[in-house]
């Protein structure tokens, strides 16, 4: 009677066990294929590619229905997307070349959070001494009190160098500033980037590229301030007596000199010098994405050169917008995690790391394994009980 029982008690632990990983087994499995058929994989992250962006030459992975990209002079350029970091296209990306006043993108994200906006400031006769011969100036004047905010659009709109010593000093002086900004562009991926002068102003040994110089456009977007100062167009600037007035140097965004506004062109910085040539960083938004790109020193054309590739790479990477797979990105060199903002000028995407793994899968499989561990146990607790004979390791 008793061994009829223990028999029966086996059975059913044992199809109990079997009926609950019957009943665990995901659904999926059994819905979408005929019998016989094997169920098909489960989907599988999709692997980056590798970065092109130490290639020679023209790098872009078009699509089916990517557009042709244009024809360019300049001896480097880059084209992303300033929300994903994604590189769309570029050409001598990495390659180090004179930034000019383009660097004062990086002076002003080292040092715009450091000075309030609405600080006043006595200028003196040696925070002007070190501005290099030939530079773009605002007319910042010794003995004139300036609010940071003034010189700030001196810097952005007039590219004024003499602003630049002023707010350096401010920032604990010139070699102070220099250190700053190397610092600052290493956190930031920018391995390129050698600085000598805070403006951006030819000195032996000063380097930046295209990849780092939308690197810094990228990043200064995320700072309200940095984009409210790069987009103005037009400001007063305080003088003896009376303020005067001051334009972006930047054409695209005034459509000075013969070159067209670009539509939705947020601005960020211009620059020129008798080594780097025309250089420039922009950023441009539309129907709600927004590009940013940079072009280095072409060489066809003549000083506005600079605009119109800038113009074609915006025109291109707008058309190319889901039709060509990125061939690198802004965020690759990163030494942390780009950060997101309470409040970005552009949207921002989140920053993001390697998906965690789906952990349904293994709690079905944990939740199976218990359950058959737990009839098994049960199945040899009755067996022993009856004195039915166990193996032994040889």
């Amino acid at each position: 009677m008793s061994t009829g029982f223990s028999r029966r008690a086996t059975v059913s632990l044992c199809s109990l066990c079997a009926a609950g990983v019957l009943a665990l087994a995901p659904a999926a499995s059994a819905i979408g294929h005929g019998a016989g058929e094997p169920a098909p994989p489960a989907p599988r992250a999709a692997v980056p590619q590798p970065s092109l962006l130490y290639g020679s030459g023209p790098q872009v992975r078009p699509l089916r229905g990517a557009p042709a990209l244009p024809e360019l002079s300049a001896l480097s350029w880059l084209i992303a997307d300033a929300g994903t970091g994604d590189v769309l296209a570029a050409d001598g990306a990495h390659r180090k070349l004179p930034p000019a006043s383009t660097l004062k993108t990086l002076f002003a994200l080292t040092v715009l959070p450091t000075l309030p906006a609405a600080e006043k400031h006595t200028v003196r006769y040696e925070e002007l001494a070190d501005v290099g011969e030939g530079s773009s100036l605002v007319g910042v004047e010794e003995g004139h009190t300036y609010q940071v905010s003034d010189l700030w659009r001196g810097v952005f709109l007039s590219s004024g160098n003499d602003a630049v010593h002023v707010l350096a000093a401010l920032d604990g002086g010139v070699p102070r500033t220099v250190n700053r900004m190397q610092t600052k562009a290493h956190a930031l991926g920018a391995l390129d980037t050698h600085v000598v002068s805070p403006d951006g102003y030819d000195a032996p040994g000063q380097v930046s590229s295209a990849f780092d110089l939308a690197v810094f456009g990228r990043e200064g977007l995320r700072n309200p301030e940095f984009a409210r100062y790069c987009s103005t167009a037009q400001a007063e600037f305080p003088g003896d007596g009376l303020p005067f007035g001051i334009e972006n140097t930047n054409r695209l965004l005034t459509g000075e000199d013969g070159v067209a506004r670009y539509p939705g062109l947020i601005g960020i910085k211009n620059g020129y010098t008798s080594n780097a040539g025309n250089t420039l960083v922009a950023a441009a938004r539309r129907g709600g994405h927004t590009l940013v790109v940079t072009v280095m020193n072409p060489q066809e054309g003549d000083g506005l050169a600079v605009y119109e590739e800038a113009r074609s790479l915006l025109d291109w990477g707008f058309a190319a917008a889901g039709h060509v797979d990125p061939v690198g990105s802004l965020d690759g060199l990163r030494t942390a995690p780009a950060p997101k903002p309470a409040h970005s000028a552009v949207p921002v995407a989140a920053a993001t790391g390697p998906t965690p793994p789906d952990d349904t899968d293994w709690a079905e499989t944990a939740t199976v394994a218990g359950i058959s561990v737990l009839g098994a146990a049960l199945v040899a607790l009755i067996l022993r009980s009856k004195g039915t004979p166990r193996s032994k390791d040889v």
